[in-house]
């Protein structure tokens, strides 16, 4: 019979967590003989036979269909160079920047220009390199002044809860305007800088919990304090 040896959640690199053939080796472990040894630190995650690690610190991996919050970084003749926290900037086309016809030799700052907070969804990646994004997908939106937030990209999932749940409580409890970029950025707009550090605040603290059992229900109790 396999069995489940790691007697904590969070496990290492090197870290013997299951053995025997009952479980199959997932994302950040491999196996080696009848052992299952994680490759990375994470939070031990197992769903029926597979076995799992979700990374406490990962780089973000740029994804087709990700919604992101990226700077723009670049302006050029065929479009705008957006930082996204991955490897290499993200493409943003004169054609996904907008549903206006924008000329040839249109001044493009007129649009977005330099340190512009944007929105975008991801429309295509090729091995990471090649990133395109979108403007004209729904939620995409140039972002106004308000504060941005890094996190672990890993995180944004349990930020934004099952069908935006947690995400709809930290809005409701701080009165904040709340965007998640799944690159690990955070904006945050409120009505006054109390109502913005109470949600920050909020957001770091599930960032460090993301791990523990019962999080929505914790957070509940203390946005209500």
């Amino acid at each position: 019979m396999g069995q489940i040896v790691a007697q904590e959640k969070i496990v290492i690199p090197g870290q013997i967590v299951a053995e025997g053939m009952d479980y199959l080796p997932s994302k950040g472990t491999f196996r080696e003989g009848e052992r299952i040894i994680s490759t990375v630190t994470g939070i031990l995650k197992v769903e029926g036979r597979l076995v799992n690690i979700i990374p406490l610190k990962a780089q973000y991996i740029p994804k087709e269909g990700d919604m992101v919050i990226g700077a723009v970084a670049e302006i050029n003749f065929s479009g705008w160079q957006v930082e996204i926290g991955s490897a290499y900037p993200a493409n943003l086309s004169l054609k996904d920047a907008t549903s206006e016809f924008i000329e040839r030799d249109a001044d493009l700052t007129k649009y977005y220009d330099f340190d512009d907070l944007l929105f975008a969804k991801i429309t295509k990646t090729v091995r990471s390199k090649v990133i395109d994004l979108t403007m004209r997908a729904p939620g995409t939106r140039k972002l106004g002044p308000g504060r941005i937030l890094r996190v672990n990209s890993a995180r944004v999932p349990r930020i934004i809860g099952k069908q935006g749940s947690m995400i709809a409580l930290l809005k409701e409890k701080t009165n904040c305007t709340i965007i998640a970029g799944q690159n690990g950025r955070i904006w945050i707009k409120g009505e006054n800088i109390e109502d913005e550090m109470k949600a920050e605040q909020a957001v770091l603290k599930i960032e460090q919990e993301a791990h523990t059992e019962g999080l929505t229900e914790k957070m509940q109790e203390y946005l209500e304090k």
